[in-house]
């Protein structure tokens, strides 16, 4: 299936996206170069062009820290869905669900697809963080939706297996965010 018609599906109508999604073949390197790396991209884009080009309300940024900010986040986004995935196959059978890394994979990859396409909105900062919180929240429902289904765990602890994953996911993205900080920070400290 196609970038665009994968993005559409899992967005409009992922409970049969989901259920495809599921009966797929896939392998790691083929959800990162067809699908992760190109939303993630996008995103990263956009945020530089936000932050550079438009800026917001303090101003434009540099185009080297926009650049900065941009190729470190996106690297670490990579990263994220990386460890995520590992996160959601390692509790899976802590709610009645089946281990697999590629199915796990997926579930942090297309349940990201909200967020990642929401970042879009970073080309205009003014309402990105708005956009933003929505593709967040929308990203935390597929989540919920597609861990059953690819994890196969009991529709009746998908909640809780959600809610253990967003936990774990938050202190993951507060880990990302310092070491963005920390990266972007010192290499704009060098750049003087």
């Amino acid at each position: 299936m196609d970038l665009v018609s994968r993005v559409k599906g899992i967005l409009l109508n992922p409970k049969n996206e989901w259920a495809t999604i599921d009966t797929e073949p896939a392998t790691v390197g083929g959800l990162y170069t067809g699908y992760i790396i190109p939303l993630a991209a996008v995103q990263a884009i956009a945020g530089f062009i936000g932050s550079a080009i438009v800026g917001g309300v303090l101003g434009k940024a540099s185009m080297s820290s926009a650049l900065t900010f941009a190729v470190v986040g996106f690297v670490m986004a990579l990263v994220m869905v990386f460890v995520a995935s590992l996160i959601i196959d390692a509790l899976a059978p802590s709610f009645g669900g089946q281990k697999s890394q590629v199915q796990a994979l997926k579930v942090a990859a297309y349940s990201s697809t909200a967020a990642w396409v929401a970042g879009i909105a970073g080309i205009l900062p003014m309402v990105g963080g708005i956009v933003a919180l929505i593709g967040l929240l929308y990203s935390l429902y597929l989540l919920y939706a597609g861990l059953p289904v690819l994890m196969k765990a009991p529709a009746e602890k998908a909640m809780g297996y959600t809610v253990v994953v967003i936990i774990a996911w938050i202190v993951l993205g507060l880990v990302v965010a310092a070491v963005v900080v920390a990266v972007a920070g010192a290499g704009l400290l060098m750049g003087r």
